[in-house]
């Protein structure tokens, strides 16, 4: 039955359902890295150090580490949207004009809520107000 199903659909729509496992895989990626950086950073040998440069050190890269787990996570969340919207049929539907995303685009950043003319008007709005 699954092979007939997949011999109905479309060349997009099995190009999406490739997205939808790309999209799966990263999150569940992110979700262990983020799981790892938490056990790290309370596990106590890693949190003192006898160096007063050491400690700066220790404590810059966290802060680094954990900016950059902030950033992830707002991919993460972007991840889940796509998804909801694979889900409920919405995928590849621009946010400000309403028309269908090119699923090239869609490949190269599957995340992509804005067809590729409508990011370009706005990268060039965010240039004027520099």
């Amino acid at each position: 039955m699954k092979a007939k199903k997949e011999e109905r659909l479309s060349r997009d729509d099995k190009k999406i359902l490739t997205i939808k496992k790309k999209l799966e895989t990263q999150r569940a990626v992110l979700l262990a890295e983020a799981g790892e950086t938490i056990v790290e950073t309370l596990t106590p040998e890693k949190l003192t150090f006898p160096d007063l440069g050491d400690q700066a050190t220790a404590e810059s890269d966290r802060s680094f580490l954990l900016r950059l787990r902030g950033r992830e996570q707002k991919l993460l969340k972007k991840i889940e949207d796509a998804l909801e919207k694979i889900e409920s049929g919405t995928y590849g539907i621009c946010e400000t004009c309403g028309e269908k995303i090119s699923i090239k685009r869609l490949e190269a950043r599957p995340v992509t809520t804005l067809c590729i003319e409508c990011k370009t008007k706005q990268e060039k709005e965010e240039k004027l107000r520099e």
